[in-house]
Parts: C-alpha cells; sequence; structure tokens
C-alpha cells in the first residue's frame, strides 16, 4: 500500500489524492489476501489441540486486526495528517544508505524548500 502511495506521489499527486490511489488499488489484493489468511488460521481453531486452537484464534485476529485497522483506518490517515512530512527523513537518517532502484533521482519539494529540513532524494 505504502509503495503504491509513493510511486502516485512520485508521478506528481498531491499527497492525500495520492493516500487516495495507494488504498483505492490495492484495497482488494490486501482484502484477498486477509480473507485467506483469516480463514486458514480459523481452521487451526478446530483442531484438537489447545495450543493449535490458541495460535489459529490469535494468528486470525492479527490478520484480521491489522487488515482493517491498521491497514485500512490508521496507515492513511496517519499519512493525511502528515501531509507533505511524509516524505521527509530527519536530518540524522540521511546517513542510511540510498536504496532506490529504479527511480529517476529527483527532489520532492515540499518543507524543506521552505527550510524545514532535509528533502528525501528519491
Amino acid at each position: 500500500m505504502v509503495s503504491r502511495i509513493r510511486e502516485a506521489r512520485l508521478r506528481g499527486l498531491a499527497t492525500k489524492d495520492a493516500i487516495r490511489h495507494g488504498v483505492v488499488t490495492t484495497a482488494g489484493v490486501v482484502t484477498s489476501a486477509a480473507v485467506i489468511m483469516v480463514a486458514v488460521f480459523a481452521i487451526f481453531g478446530t483442531l484438537s489441540m489447545q495450543s493449535m486452537k490458541q495460535m489459529g484464534v490469535g494468528l486470525a485476529a492479527a490478520v484480521l486486526i491489522d487488515a482493517t485497522i491498521i491497514r485500512g483506518v490508521l496507515l492513511p490517515a496517519v499519512m493525511a495528517l502528515l501531509g507533505e512530512r511524509n516524505w521527509h527523513l530527519p536530518k540524522w537518517l540521511h546517513r542510511l544508505p540510498d536504496l532506490t532502484h529504479d527511480e529517476t533521482p529527483r527532489t520532492i519539494a515540499g518543507p524543506a524548500a521552505r527550510g524545514g529540513g532535509e528533502p528525501l532524494k528519491v
């Protein structure tokens, strides 16, 4: 989901539009994967071993919470609240290696252009 949002942002969409695009384009995949995983883990809950039942119910609940609350609500909400700050690293993190592989090098303009920190090199 975050990769789709970042790709849309690099294509020039505004942050909120990029978030909307990323959520819409990945919702089907995330939901389908979550349904399959919850179904498989729920089957573990029907087994006779108590530890397998506990593991199945716990994993099913974890995947359901991750797919609905975390990826469906919290991630887009936090990214919308952060706005342009999503695309900037703190100065102390610029020691990290550049791991971009297929994007053309350019800088996303934003608060850094106004003096608010280093822009994220992509």
